[in-house]
C-alpha cells in the first residue's frame, strides 16, 4: 500500500495524516506521526464527501 501525506503537513510536527488510495471501496487513513497506532477505514463516498466539505469549508 502506498501512503500519501496531506499537503497541509509540515516539518514542525503539526497535525498530519496520510491516506492510501487504490481500493475502490475504502480509503485508509492514519496519523503520519504514529503510523503503527492503526488505520481508520472510510467508505470511498464518505471520504469524498468529507474532502469536498473541507475544500468548501462547510
Amino acid at each position: 500500500m502506498t501512503w500519501r501525506k496531506s499537503s497541509y503537513s509540515n516539518s514542525d510536527g503539526g497535525n498530519c495524516l496520510e491516506v492510501a488510495e487504490g481500493n475502490p471501496c475504502v480509503v485508509p487513513v492514519r496519523d503520519s506521526k504514529d503510523p503503527a497506532r492503526g488505520t481508520l477505514l472510510f467508505r470511498t463516498a464518505a471520504w469524498a464527501a468529507f474532502v469536498d466539505g473541507v475544500k468548501r469549508e462547510d
